[in-house]
């Protein structure tokens, strides 16, 4: 089978609140998704609790992300970090479009 070479800024979905998210690859124990936020932030209270290590990458944008047991990390285009599993995490805030890429190993 040929490659087919897609572009990952290519077909953004337009500028709404809230996030979109699309699986560009899946194999075995990895993931990698394309994530677009509009001025997004994680519900008041609400913690994401992930059973699966995450690498992220800001390629566009800005973000502020914070954790329960730790300080908020603010993200510039080009700035990545893993997740570990378990650490209880949330989008304080995203511009008014980040595109992100994401890596979820199980």
């Amino acid at each position: 089978m040929i490659p087919i070479v897609k572009n990952l800024f290519a077909d953004l979905p337009p500028g709404v609140s809230g996030e979109s998210f699309a699986d560009l690859f899946e194999k075995g124990t990895a993931r990698i998704e394309r994530i677009v936020s509009h001025s997004h932030a994680s519900p008041e209270g609400f913690w994401c609790d992930q059973s699966n290590d995450e690498w992220v990458i800001l390629l566009s944008g800005s973000a502020t992300l914070e954790f329960l047991q730790g300080p908020c990390v603010e993200l510039t285009p080009g700035d990545y970090l893993t997740i570990p599993a378990h650490v209880k995490h949330r989008v304080a805030r995203t511009s008014a479009q980040a595109v992100w890429l994401a890596v979820h190993v199980r």
